[in-house]
């Protein structure tokens, strides 16, 4: 059964399985956590004070969604056993500022490194790939259910050359999501699979190059830029670059991407010393052809043609550096 057939008690019981699975794994189960006289709440509570370094109760009890009561209490008896420092603020003296004492400090080393140690015992049982299929999907999960405001500056992706393994995930993500998304056949990628093979044999890294762009750890967008070359001859052609092969995935679209990607491409070839862009798409790729006309290209050419098992229109657009 597909995951969107599930019934929704069907899901909530897998959730709830994966519960009880997870808590049981790492050990938050016992009454001591890692082996140490605090429970799982009392190990946060000296995690956040330790990395935090000073703070309030009122920023705890924010920062962990916890009751005011249940914090007091849980903060009253970390106190008790000489693990806290409270002094009065400077600039409000109704706030009292909490931090680990030397105590608390001394008690807190071996709970992070029990916990680090835990982890890499975790992950040590898994060969690389599956390391990297667990962090993703962690990672997932985490953008998925986290309801914190994202932080200033904090990039929710980032770009980055290509490596091994890209440009097969780039033909296969093309072949696919055109094929969901338009209704092409198996021509479109035979044709994507072509120009990747060119873009790696012919790769000249001064005048040509390759962006992913990744979000936790997940390839989720690509652009090509390469000399641009006679249909016919294959020459290269002086001075002209060419855009290909952009595409965003579904899941990533409405955070920049694309544009940053076209713009990449600018900034690129600007400082490769062509003389203008020029790229081919079709009139149905709307998105796309947004982002052309956004970063200052013009429509020079349309020809009707019949491709990939539909009637389509092709455009040629062109972007001028001078």
């Amino acid at each position: 059964m597909l995951q969107a057939d599930l019934p929704r008690s069907d899901r909530v019981e897998r959730l709830r399985a994966f519960n009880r699975f997870y808590t049981r794994r790492i050990g938050v189960l016992h009454e001591g956590l890692l082996h140490t006289p605090f429970t799982l709440t009392e190990s946060r509570l000296l995690w956040e004070l330790a990395h935090r370094g000073t703070c309030t109760a009122t920023e705890l009890a924010r920062a962990l969604d916890l009751d005011a009561g249940y914090l007091s209490r849980l903060l009253r008896g970390l106190d008790q056993r000489g693990l806290l420092k409270s002094t009065r603020s400077s600039d409000d003296a109704r706030q009292v500022n909490l931090s680990l004492s030397a105590a608390g400090r001394r008690a807190f080393a071996p709970l992070n490194t029990r916990s680090q140690q835990q982890v890499l015992a975790l992950l040590d049982t898994l060969p690389e790939p599956q390391q990297q299929q667990l962090l993703q999907a962690f990672g997932l999960v985490q953008r998925l259910l986290d309801d914190a405001p994202a932080k200033d500056g904090e990039p929710a992706w980032r770009l980055r050359p290509h490596r091994a393994g890209d440009i097969g995930w780039l033909i296969s993500r093309h072949g696919a999501l055109y094929a969901q998304e338009y209704g092409w056949d198996m021509h479109f990628e035979s044709l994507v699979a072509r120009i990747a093979a060119d873009f790696i044999d012919r790769f000249d890294a001064e005048r040509e190059a390759c962006w992913i762009a990744e979000r936790d750890g997940v390839n989720v967008g690509c652009v090509l830029l390469v000399q641009s070359r006679d249909d016919r001859t294959q020459n290269v052609l002086p001075g002209v670059a060419q855009l290909r092969l952009l595409l965003v995935e579904p899941s990533a679209r409405g955070l920049g991407i694309g544009e940053r990607l076209v713009g990449e491409c600018t900034r690129f070839a600007r400082q490769a010393g062509y003389q203008r862009i020029r790229l081919w798409t079709n009139s149905v790729l709307g998105a796309a052809r947004g982002i052309y006309q956004k970063a200052g290209y013009t429509l020079v050419a349309s020809e009707p043609h019949h491709s990939f098992g539909c009637d389509l229109v092709g455009e040629t657009w062109e972007l001028p550096l001078a």
